[in-house]
């Protein structure tokens, strides 16, 4: 069998299911804001995701949480779900996880530091655009009121989430015997 046609191990898919379940549990862990959007751990849970599993399983793992959510099981903040959470005016971050943990995988590939939490805070950036793009669209507001409302105030607990994420998720390959090329690609 070639590389590319490599089959998921039941270990990729225990870990995968795990990090959604992660993210769900992490997601629970609000706090009101009154623009709508809470303070929580998601960023967190997504970040160490991405940092542990890798490009592809990173990506899969949030992507699950996300679906999962989107059937209507209660794994977004405050636990809400459903697809009214996805087109609601948060629902722009939910998506962007996605993408952030595809960049924090990106980032695990890396034997540098700095490189590997560089690409983690794109992908957190990219998140938060997300956000600011849908609930600007949503309220109907202005695009730089929505990033002063919504992503400036999170921006400093975000990419500490980042930073924590790339060395507890180093940690935890290192325990859970992940290698880095191994789960990468």
């Amino acid at each position: 069998m070639s590389d590319t046609k490599k089959k998921l191990s039941a270990k990729d898919m225990a870990f995968t299911g795990m990090f959604a379940a992660v993210i769900a549990v992490l997601s629970q862990v609000a706090i009101p804001i009154p623009s709508g959007v809470p303070v929580t751990l998601q960023t967190f849970a997504v970040a160490l995701a991405g940092y542990t599993l890798g490009m592809k399983l990173g990506t899969a793992s949030a992507a699950v949480y996300v679906l999962i959510g989107t059937i209507g099981v209660p794994v977004f903040a405050n636990f809400k779900g459903g697809l009214a959470s996805l087109t609601g005016p948060t629902g722009g971050f939910i998506w962007g996880f996605i993408i952030m943990a595809f960049f924090c995988g990106l980032g695990m590939d890396r034997t540098k530091k700095i490189p590997a939490i560089l690409l983690g805070i794109a992908g957190l950036l990219i998140c938060h655009l997300c956000g600011a793009a849908q609930f600007t669209m949503i309220k109907q507001g202005g695009f730089l009121q929505s990033v002063l409302l919504v992503c400036v105030p999170y921006l400093l607990k975000d990419v500490i989430s980042v930073v924590l994420a790339f060395g507890l998720a180093a940690v935890i390959r290192s325990r859970a015997k992940l290698s880095r090329k191994a789960e990468a690609g």
